[in-house]
C-alpha cells in the first residue's frame, strides 16, 4: 500500500491528493499544512475585500473535515514540516500552536509548500496598518481594518497582479488610493502600450501612479519614497512579488535549479526518486525559451499537482511545461499575456518581429462594440507564434486564449489567417481581430507594409528625422497628435501627394494602423521610397505615452476622462432635443451630417445640421423649400450618396453629396482663406 505524504494544501497539495484518491482506492494519504485553511480559494480574496463576492463561506473550498469525506484523506492543518529524513522516508513536523512534534511515513512525498510573499525590509513595514495578502487570515485582517478603522487615504506597493487588484478593492471601499512601482509602468511584464490601457483606466477612475520609484520608509500616516516624494496613507498594502518556500527542501539535500526553484524532471521528480514537486515552490521549462523558469501561477499549479500525483502514483505523464498564460482586469479593463514579449525573444537571440492591431470585439454596426488590442510576436524566419498580448473592455481574454493556443501548437502566423472564429454580430467579426492581426503580421513579414511597435519606433528614430503624416479626420487631429505632424486624412491623401518629399523617411499613422497601411501604400504605389505604418496606430502611441515618456517623440495627451464607481460603457446618455432645418435656412446651401449623433458630437463642419440617414425620410418635411440648395456628407460619402437618392425620391432637384468629412473640411478651409 503506498503511503503518500503532501505537504502543502491549496492549489498544488489538494489537487494532488484528489488525484491520488482517484487513482488508488486504498492509498493513505496524508495531507501537512503550515496554516488553517486546506483549500480556499485565494485569487478570490481581493474580490471579497472589494465586495464583488459577498459571502466568505464561498472562498473555503474544502475544509479537513470534508477533504477527508470525500477523499478519505488525513489532513493536519497548523502542522509545519521541520524535516526530512530522506534514508528512511520520514517526515518529522510540529504543531503551530502546541508544539507537539509528529513524525510521518512515506513511500512517496509531494512537495507543494508553494511561496510566501516577499517583506521587504523597510522601516516601519511592521505596524499595524501595514498589511501583505496571501491567506484568509490576512484576507480578514484586512477587512477588519477598514471596516472599524475607516481609512481615507491607501497606498499600494507593487502594480502586479495583486496589487492592482487590490487597488481596485480599496479604491470601492472608498479610499483614495495611490500605486508605487518601481518599474517604468505598472504590469511590467507587459508592453508599455499594454500596461498603458490599464494605467489610463487606473487614472480615470482617480488613483495616482507613481511609477519608477522605490520606497525607503512607512511612517504612521504616509509613505515616504527615495526621491523625497510623500504620499498619504492611512493603510498600506505591500505586494512586490513572492517567493518560493524552500528551506525545507534545501535541508534535506534535494537538488536546486538555476531559476531559483527546486529542480525536477518532466515527471516533476525531484533530485531524489521517491520525492515529486509542484507548484510555486519548482522551476520547470518554458515552452516557448526552452529554458528553467520559475511561473507562480495557480493553473499551471493545479496541472502540476495533478501530473505529480499520477507520476508518484507509477505513471508516466510528463509534464510539458508552461507558457506564463496570465490576465488581470483592473476595473472595466483588461489585459494579458501569454509566451513571450519582443523584448524577450531579442534578449534570448530570436530573430523576432511583432504587430499591434485595434479591431472591434464584435462588429461594429452592433451597439456596444469594443476595441480589443491584440499584439502577437513571432518568428520573423518561421512565422511561428512566440507570445502575445491583448488589452480591452470586452473580449480580450477570448483572444488571448486563442493566442494561448497558438504559442502552445506551435502555429505560425499564417496558420491563423486561415482559422475559424465563432461569428455572429452580436459576438464577433467575420474577420476576426486574430486573423486581422495574422494580415498585418503577414504583411510586415512580407514587406508589404512596412511597420515598428512603438517601441521599435521610439529607438529607431534615434537620431533621425522624420515626417509624420496624421491621416485621421480634423477633429481627432486637433484633441492631440504627434507633435510636428502634418494632418492629411486618408481621402486627401491621393490629391496631396505632389506635396510631400519622396525621398524622405515617413511615418504614417491613423487610428488603429488599418487606414495607416492603406495610406502606406498609396505613398509607396506613388514612388516614396521610406514609408513606416505606426503599428497600432494613435491608440497605441498614445496608451505607450500613458505609460512611458518617449525618447524621441513628442506627444501631448489630455488627462483622461473621469470615471465614477457604477458608470456602465454602454450608459444611456442624455436626450437632447433634435435640432430642426428651419432655423438654419439661409443665403447659402443647407448643411445636413447625416452621420449618427455620436459621430456628430464628435466634430462636424462649421454651421452643419445634424440629421442620421436613418430618420432622414421622417424629417424631410423639415425641408420645406425644395429648391433650396442641399448639400450632404457623411464620413466617407457612402451614407450621404444614399440620402441623395431619398431626397430625389421626394422631389428635391437642388441636392448634392458633399461626400466625406475630410473632403467638406478642405474644401471650408480653402473657402475660408
Amino acid at each position: 500500500m503506498e503511503k503518500i505524504v503532501i505537504i502543502g494544501g491549496v492549489a498544488a497539495g489538494a489537487t494532488a491528493a484528489a488525484k491520488v484518491r482517484r487513482l488508488s482506492a486504498d492509498a493513505q494519504i496524508t495531507i501537512l499544512e503550515a496554516g488553517a485553511d486546506i483549500s480556499f480559494a485565494n485569487c478570490g480574496l481581493p474580490y471579497y475585500i472589494g465586495g464583488d463576492i459577498k459571502s466568505r463561506s464561498k472562498l473555503i473550498l474544502q475544509s479537513p473535515e470534508s477533504f477527508n469525506d470525500q477523499y478519505q484523506t488525513a489532513v493536519h492543518i497548523h502542522t509545519t514540516a521541520t524535516a526530512i529524513d530522506r534514508e528512511n522516508k520520514v517526515v518529522y513536523t510540529a504543531d503551530s500552536r502546541t508544539g507537539e512534534k509528529k513524525q510521518f511515513e512515506y513511500t512517496k512525498l509531494i512537495l507543494a509548500q508553494g511561496g510566501k510573499p516577499i517583506a521587504p525590509p523597510l522601516p516601519g513595514a511592521d505596524q499595524a496598518h501595514v498589511f501583505q495578502l496571501w491567506t484568509l487570515s490576512d484576507m480578514d485582517k484586512i477587512n477588519r481594518y477598514i471596516t472599524d478603522q475607516k481609512p481615507k487615504t491607501a497606498v499600494v506597493v507593487g502594480g502586479g497582479f495583486i496589487g492592482l487588484e487590490m487597488t481596485e478593492a480599496l479604491v470601492k471601499r472608498g479610499m483614495k488610493v495611490s500605486v508605487v512601482e518601481m518599474m517604468p509602468h505598472v504590469m511590467g511584464i507587459m508592453e508599455a502600450e499594454i500596461a498603458g490601457f490599464i494605467q489610463e483606466e487606473l487614472t480615470s477612475y482617480g488613483v495616482d501612479l507613481y511609477t519608477s520609484k522605490a520606497v525607503s520608509e512607512i511612517g504612521g500616516n504616509n509613505v515616504k519614497m527615495k526621491d523625497g516624494t510623500t504620499v498619504d496613507a492611512d493603510m498600506v498594502l505591500l505586494s512586490i512579488g513572492v517567493r518560493p518556500t524552500l528551506k525545507l527542501a534545501q535541508e534535506a539535500g534535494l537538488a536546486m535549479g538555476e531559476a531559483g526553484g527546486i529542480l525536477v524532471d518532466s515527471t516533476l521528480k525531484t533530485s531524489d526518486d521517491a520525492i515529486f514537486a509542484a507548484g510555486d515552490m519548482i522551476e520547470l521549462e518554458h515552452r516557448v525559451l526552452g529554458k528553467k523558469v520559475r511561473i507562480p501561477l495557480a493553473g499551471p499549479a493545479n496541472r502540476q499537482g495533478r501530473i505529480a500525483a499520477e507520476n508518484a502514483m507509477g505513471k508516466n505523464h510528463p509534464y510539458k511545461g508552461s507558457i506564463g498564460t496570465s490576465i488581470v482586469r483592473v476595473f472595466e479593463a483588461v489585459a494579458g499575456i501569454t509566451g513571450i514579449s519582443l523584448k524577450a525573444a531579442r534578449a534570448e537571440g530570436i530573430d523576432a518581429d511583432a504587430i499591434v492591431i485595434h479591431k472591434e470585439n464584435h462588429t461594429s454596426y452592433y451597439p456596444g462594440a469594443e476595441l480589443v488590442a491584440v499584439q502577437v510576436v513571432y518568428d520573423k524566419a518561421t512565422g511561428v507564434v512566440l507570445g502575445g498580448q491583448t488589452a480591452g473592455y470586452d473580449g480580450a481574454d477570448r483572444r488571448l486564449d486563442v493566442l494561448a493556443t497558438a504559442v502552445a501548437a506551435k502555429l505560425t502566423v499564417s496558420d491563423l489567417t486561415d482559422m475559424d472564429f465563432a461569428y455572429s454580430p452580436p459576438l464577433g467579426n467575420a474577420n476576426d481581430a486574430i486573423n486581422m492581426a495574422a494580415y498585418v503580421a503577414e504583411n510586415r513579414i512580407s514587406g508589404f507594409s512596412p511597420a515598428l511597435t512603438i517601441p521599435e519606433l521610439d529607438a529607431y528614430l534615434e537620431g533621425k528625422e522624420a515626417l509624420w503624416i496624421d491621416v485621421r479626420d480634423v477633429f481627432s487631429f486637433e484633441k492631440s497628435h504627434v507633435e510636428g505632424a502634418v494632418n492629411i486624412p486618408l481621402e486627401m491623401l491621393p490629391s496631396t501627394l505632389h506635396q510631400l518629399p519622396k525621398n524622405q523617411l515617413i511615418f504614417v499613422y491613423d487610428a488603429t494602423g488599418k487606414k495607416g497601411h492603406q495610406a502606406l501604400r498609396t505613398l509607396v504605389g506613388a514612388g516614396f521610397t521610406s514609408v513606416i505604418n505606426v503599428s497600432g496606430g494613435f491608440i497605441s502611441l498614445s496608451n505607450y505615452r500613458r505609460a512611458i515618456e518617449p525618447k524621441n517623440f513628442v506627444l501631448n495627451l489630455p488627462a483622461p476622462e473621469a470615471k465614477t464607481l457604477g458608470e456602465k460603457e454602454d450608459a444611456a446618455k442624455e436626450t437632447v432635443a433634435k435640432e430642426t432645418v428651419k432655423k438654419e435656412i439661409a443665403a447659402g446651401p443647407i448643411v445636413i451630417d447625416v452621420r449618427t449623433e455620436d459621430e456628430f458630437a464628435y466634430g462636424a463642419y462649421p454651421g452643419a445640421v445634424n440629421i442620421p440617414l436613418d430618420e432622414l425620410e421622417d424629417r424631410v418635411s423639415e425641408l420645406e423649400d425644395k429648391d433650396q440648395k442641399i448639400v450632404l456628407y457623411c464620413a466617407t460619402g457612402a451614407r450621404s450618396a444614399y440620402g441623395l437618392q431619398i431626397l430625389k425620391a421626394y422631389g428635391y432637384k437642388n441636392v448634392e453629396n458633399g461626400g466625406g468629412l475630410a473632403r467638406m473640411m478642405a474644401s471650408y478651409r480653402r473657402s475660408a482663406s
